[in-house]
């Protein structure tokens, strides 16, 4: 490959292309399926727990 030297902001541009990633909607379900669970696994088991664990015992 080439290098041109000296060459303008504009025609180096030109070579570069960014295109993103879409993600796909199996893997955003994915991720929706997992906050779900992370959020009912704390409040199920967690938090009993840690109040069981800081409070004293009466």
């Amino acid at each position: 490959m080439t290098e041109i030297e000296g060459a303008s902001a504009q025609d180096e541009h030109k070579h570069h292309r960014y295109v993103g990633s879409r993600i796909p909607w199996y893997v955003r379900m994915i991720w929706v399926l997992f906050w779900i669970f992370a959020v009912y696994y704390t409040i199920q088991y967690l938090f009993p727990d840690l109040r069981a664990g800081l409070l004293p015992p009466s």
